[in-house]
Parts: C-alpha cells; sequence; structure tokens
C-alpha cells in the first residue's frame, strides 16, 4: 500500500508530508484547492510524463517521494530484483522535476529511467477516473481481469507454454524443409564436393605441418650440394690427409735425428689431422641426417598445394576443409533421410497442436463460465449505482487457427446502457460518469484479484448524489477490505464510509501568494467536513445532524 507522499514545490505546493493507512482514505475540498495538484504529484512518482510547468513559480525543481508497504511475495520485487535495485525492505519511488522539463527518477535511491519507474508504478497504483478507466480501455486488461477473477491463471500458462511449444516445433520443421530444399538444388555439387573431400581427407592442422616440412626439405636442398662437395674434399681420391699421414709418419722416423726442428712440426701435423678426421666424420654425420627423398618433397609440396587450393575452391581457411566435408556429408544424408526426418517433424508439430487445442479449449470454455459468473457479479452492483437498465457484457470471440499464447480467445467487456440499443466496447457506449460506475462494480466483483495494492478513484462520483452516491460509498468501502483506496470525492454519503479523512486547501501564505495545505482530519472532528460537504459555505445544525447520521452515529436527528 501507499504508505507516505512526501511533496516539494510542485506548483501551489511548498511542502507537504502525507502519511496513509490501509482501508479506505477520502481527500475532499473545495473545487479548486488543489486536489488535482495532489494527484498529478502521484502520477509524476508513478512515472507519469514530467512538466517544467509542474515546478513552482520561483524554484528549480520540484520533488515528488512516495512509499510503499509492499508484501514480500509481490511480483515488483522480482522485478527489482532483475533490475539490480534493492528490494528487502520499503520500495521507495522519487522523481525529480526541474524547471528546464528535465526530470530524473530514482528508485531505493538508485536512479532508474522513467520507462522503468512507470512499470514499477503500474504494478503498484492504479488511478481511475472518468476520463482514464484504463481497466475498462485495454481490451488486453480484459483478457487478464476475467483469467484473474476464474482463477485460470494456471490454466493460461500451461497454454502459453504449450503455444511456445507449437512454435518451436513450427521452427523446426520449417529450418529442416529449408535445409532439404536448398540441399536439393545443390545435390549434384555436394554430392562431388563431398566426394572430393572425402578423398583428400584433411586433418586439422595439416597445412601447417606440411608447410614446415616443406620450408626445412628445401632449405636441406639447399647445402645439401656443399655438404657432399665438402666430405669428398675430405675422404675423396684427392683427400688431403693420406698425404698428410704419410709425411707424418716419415717426420716421426726422422724426430730422434734432430728433436730441436721436428718436435714441434710433428705435433701441429697431428693436430691438424685429427681436426681434419673430426671434420670428415661430421661432415659424414650431416649428409646421413639430412639425407631424404627427393620425392618425399615432391610429395609434400603436391599434398599442400591440394589442400590450400580445394581451400580456395570452397572459399574457407584449409584448417576448416575437414568441418566443411562434414557438413556437406550431414546435409546429404540429410537429403537421403530428409522424408523419413521431414515426417517425424511434422508429426511433431501435429502433436504440438493437438495438445495446444485441447488446452487452449478447455481453458475457453472456463473463460465461458468464468464469464458468465462475473456478468453476474457485476450485474449485482449496477441497480444501486444507478445503472439498473444496464446490461454488462464480456464478448468473447474464440478463432482456434490463431494459437495465441494467451489462448485462442479475444476478450472484450461490453455494455448496453439502455434497453433497445445496440451493445458495443464499454469505453465506446458508456458515458464518463457511467464508465466509472462500471468500473467501480467490476473492481467490487474482483475484489483482491487483479488489481493493483493501491487504487485511486478521482471524483467517479461526479454527477449522483443521493442513493447512488451512498451506494458508490458502500462499494469503495467494501473494495477497500482487500485493497488500499484512495478517493477525491466531493459526495458526502462517500467521504463518511472512510476510515481516513484529508482536507484539502488553499491558504495565502504571503501577500499575493497562496498555497494548498492537507491535514488529516480527527475521527471525531471530521462529522464537520462532511456537514460542509452537505450544506456548503454555511454549515448548519441540521446539516451537522446529517453528518452525524451518515457517519452512523445513533443521535436522534432530523434531516
Amino acid at each position: 500500500m501507499l504508505a507516505s507522499l512526501s511533496i516539494r514545490d510542485i506548483v501551489l505546493i511548498d511542502k507537504l508530508d502525507l502519511h496513509f493507512s490501509d482501508g479506505m482514505s477520502v481527500l475532499t475540498g473545495e473545487t479548486g484547492a488543489g486536489k488535482s495538484i495532489l494527484l498529478d504529484s502521484l502520477s509524476l512518482a508513478l512515472g507519469g510524463r514530467g512538466d517544467a510547468g509542474l515546478v513552482r513559480h520561483g524554484e528549480d525543481r520540484g520533488q515528488v517521494s512516495a512509499v510503499f508497504d509492499v508484501p514480500m511475495a509481490h511480483p515488483l520485487r522480482a522485478l527489482l530484483q532483475e533490475n539490480d535495485l534493492e528490494h528487502d525492505s520499503d520500495i521507495i519511488l522519487r522523481r525529480v522535476q526541474a524547471s528546464d522539463g528535465r526530470t530524473r527518477a530514482f528508485v531505493n535511491d538508485s536512479p532508474v529511467s522513467a520507462g522503468l519507474l512507470r512499470q514499477i508504478g503500474s504494478m503498484l497504483v492504479e488511478v481511475h477516473g472518468q476520463h482514464d478507466d484504463r481497466a475498462l480501455i485495454d481490451p488486453e486488461s480484459h483478457r487478464m481481469l476475467l483469467d484473474s477473477f476464474g482463477g485460470l491463471e494456471g490454466d493460461a500458462t500451461r497454454v502459453s507454454k504449450s503455444a511456445k511449444a507449437v512454435r518451436k516445433a513450427e521452427k523446426n520443421l520449417k529450418e529442416h524443409v529449408a535445409r532439404i530444399e536448398e540441399a536439393r538444388r545443390e545435390a549434384d555439387y555436394l554430392r562431388s564436393s563431398a566426394e572430393e573431400l572425402s578423398t583428400l581427407a584433411p586433418r586439422e592442422g595439416e597445412e601447417n605441418e606440411l608447410a614446415l616440412r616443406r620450408q626445412d626439405m628445401m632449405q636441406v636442398e639447399k647445402i645439401a650440394g656443399d655438404l657432399r662437395e665438402g666430405y669428398e674434399t675430405l675422404d675423396g681420391p684427392s683427400s688431403p690427409i693420406p698425404e698428410l699421414s704419410s709425411l707424418l709418419r716419415r717426420l716421426e722416423r726422422k724426430v730422434e735425428l734432430a728433436p730441436n726442428y721436428l718436435t714441434s712440426v710433428v705435433e701441429a701435423i697431428g693436430n691438424s689431422l685429427d681436426q681434419l678426421e673430426d671434420a670428415r666424420g661430421g661432415l659424414e654425420q650431416a649428409l646421413r641426417d639430412t639425407d631424404f627423398d627427393p620425392r618425399e618433397l615432391e610429395q609434400t609440396e603436391e599434398r599442400l598445394f591440394a589442400l590450400r587450393a580445394a581451400a580456395r575452391k570452397y572459399s574457407v581457411q584449409p584448417d576448416e576443409l575437414g568441418k566443411l566435408c562434414e557438413q556437406m556429408e550431414g546435409d546429404l544424408s540429410d537429403l537421403d533421410a530428409g522424408e523419413e526426418k521431414l515426417q517425424a517433424l511434422e508429426g511433431a508439430v501435429s502433436v504440438a497442436k493437438q495438445t495446444y487445442d485441447k488446452l487452449a479449449a478447455a481453458l475457453s470454455k472456463k473463460r465461458q463460465t468464468a464469464a458468465r459468473a462475473l456478468e453476474k457479479a457485476v450485474h449485482t452492483e449496477l441497480p444501486a449505482l444507478k445503472l439498473e437498465r444496464a446490461r454488462f457484457i464480456i464478448n468473447i470471440e474464440s478463432d482456434g487457427e490463431q494459437r495465441g499464447s494467451a489462448g485462442i480467445d479475444t476478450v472484450e467487456f461490453w455494455a448496453q446502457t439502455n434497453p433497445g440499443t445496440r451493445p458495443g466496447p464499454v469505453f465506446k457506449v458508456a458515458s464518463g460518469g457511467e464508465l466509472s460506475r462500471f468500473l467501480l462494480a467490476l473492481k467490487v466483483s474482483l475484489a483482491d484479484k487483479g488489481s493493483s495494492p493501491t487504487l485511486v478513484f478521482d471524483e467517479i462520483d461526479t454527477g449522483v448524489g443521493g442513493a447512488v452516491a451512498e451506494a458508490i460509498g458502500v462499494r469503495l468501502a467494501r473494495l477497500a477490505q482487500s485493497v488500499q483506496v484512495l478517493t477525491v470525492t466531493h459526495a458526502p454519503q462517500v467521504a463518511a464510509r472512510a476510515n481516513g479523512h484529508f482536507l484539502i486547501r488553499k491558504d495565502e501564505v504571503a501577500k499575493d501568494r497562496v498555497a494548498t495545505r492537507v491535514c488529516e482530519i480527527a475521527q471525531e472532528d471530521r462529522h464537520e467536513e462532511i456537514a460542509r460537504m452537505l450544506a456548503g459555505s454555511t454549515i448548519t445544525e441540521e446539516a451537522r445532524a446529517a453528518a452525524k447520521r451518515l457517519m452512523g452515529q445513533s443521535e436522534d436527528v432530523l434531516l
């Protein structure tokens, strides 16, 4: 429920803090005192359209804050959680209106978009007046209200899930049919391409492996000739090693004859022979390590070029050729086994539709039953609201082919205001006052179903009086047993039924400057305001007595 409303610098309101209780509260006052300003302020906090004209003259900005006490199980808390907003305590909506037209919105002190604030506000408060009966204007809400009245939300949820299953089955069938048709158009191409790729048998990463191997072999090929030439020089017929070995042996035999001359020479030649032998052995090992069949290079290049040519042909990377082959083979498999799979998918669609049709037909039948019951409940309320010659009609049109997520029914509230007239949508047929009374009868019939926690009625008693006003007051009080009701009224019969009463007046706060003031009237003083509503500016004793009688006091007074 709406726990409190704080307004700063909005039109004629400089500072206002109101605290509300549950049940029914009324706001009364002279015409022009500022009742509409109060509702405009509440609308601003709920996400309504901002307007620079709302800011009090001479101020840079105005602000409205509304605090709501919401049950923990209310769906709004899930919405707040989805949007990463604090949701474990009271819900505080705040709107700042700048004089330049800009607005800022906050929920629990976190900035939000105006759209999200409007969505949250619509879950907390419904505002109804003679020209704003949204519950009767929007046909989509009619179906939801009917389902709520009949307790059909579970059935509607099952129908919605079944509708999704139908759409999914139809999508799968459509995609499969498109795939088969595409495969048929390219069957020959697919078969030849799949056969070519299957024969090629590409592996992921193979192109990189072949490129590296080819590069290595080409480098080896460049140095292989030099290696063989070097080896031939050291190991062939012209090798210096045999001659040096022979020379070394001759000199070794003569070292003793001239040691001072030959020792160092023999040692140097011996070292040279050792190094030449090491070089020859190294060249021999290098030749063995780099030995490859030239045909291997040829084969590697052929394989590499074949992979790259296929990649260019099919406009993919070489590593994607394997997956492309699998896809083509899968498309061919779908084509070959397409009829069998097509029949299975068609069967799935048929089963999904049959399931939906069964659930939707059952829901439609229950809606018809609920509609008659709701019509009867509303009709019970109409005579006292001076609509005894009117009929409330719930028009249900069913189309079994539409298979919508809400079922096969289009639900719309109709009315026939007088016998012999043509029935039609209630918001087109009924006048402003009639529309408000139809709404009240509907809301009373729905009680705590399908309503926001707080309902605001803006002068729905306009143009009626006496017994009709009394009937409106009785029904608003009955409705307040289920939800919080705030109503702006000029009817004393309505005001007398409230358990909370706020008086709106316009006070002069400075020369040529007025401000709207709102004060809660104590229970023992309420009869004086109700007497004013009965008598006007001059309150008579008869009016006071009538006010006390309206409030249910047991004094013996005359009207």
